[in-house]
This record gives structure tokens, C-alpha cells and sequence, in this order.
């Protein structure tokens, strides 16, 4: 066997013995752990207030759409930080590449903003 399967093969071994232990921490923990199930412990719990109305409600959309965007600038951010570290050695095409980028995720806000999305009410 070469040096490189013998290391995947660790590797799988190692990944192997941990979904074991994992699995038999779990295993004894469902053995000894008491179950009294009580109304109060099956109970929906909502930060500290009594819960109200139907457990499966449904949001709007516009909640997942706010979060989505969110999720969208807060990617910008994160590639934008490693250009900015190396703009220096990436020069002008670098500069290019980045305002390109910057331009379609302002087109996608501008686009949010036209549809209404950005409006909380």
C-alpha cells in the first residue's frame, strides 16, 4: 500500500472510531438518562413566555427574503476583506475585478429596493 492511502486510511480510521464513540456516548445516554416526561417539560417554549396560538404558524416571506440579503452583503464583506489585505499585489486588475463585483451586488440592491423588499412593514 502506498504512503498516500495509508494516510487516507488513518484518516478513516480516526473518523471511523469517533462516529463509534459518538455513537455509544449516545447509546448509554439513552440507557441511563431518566425519562418522566410532565406537561410542563413537553411544553413549547417560546424565551420565557407562555406560548401562544398554533406551533407551526407560518411567517411571511419577506422575513427569509431580509435574512437572505443579509446573508448575500455580509458574503461581499467577507470576500472584499482579502482584496483589500492584497490590493497592492493584485494592481489595477484587481481594482477592476473588485468593482465589478461591487457593481452586481449593488445592481441585486438596487433591484431588492425597486421590488420593496427592504421595507419592514
Amino acid at each position: 500500500m502506498s504512503e498516500f492511502l495509508r494516510q487516507y486510511l488513518l484518516v478513516a480510521i480516526f473518523g471511523g472510531t469517533a462516529f463509534g464513540l459518538v455513537a455509544a456516548f449516545l447509546g448509554l445516554a439513552s440507557v441511563f438518562r431518566p425519562s418522566r416526561p410532565t406537561v410542563g417539560k413537553v411544553e413549547n417554549y417560546e424565551s420565557g413566555v407562555d406560548p401562544v396560538g398554533d406551533a407551526w404558524g407560518q411567517s411571511q416571506i419577506r422575513y427569509y427574503i431580509f435574512a437572505l440579503l443579509f446573508v448575500m452583503f455580509d458574503v461581499e464583506a467577507v470576500f472584499i476583506f482579502p482584496w483589500a489585505a492584497r490590493l497592492e499585489a493584485l494592481g489595477f486588475f484587481g481594482l477592476v475585478e473588485m468593482t465589478i463585483f461591487i457593481f452586481i451586488l449593488a445592481l441585486g440592491l438596487a433591484y431588492a429596493w425597486r421590488k420593496g423588499v427592504l421595507r419592514w412593514v
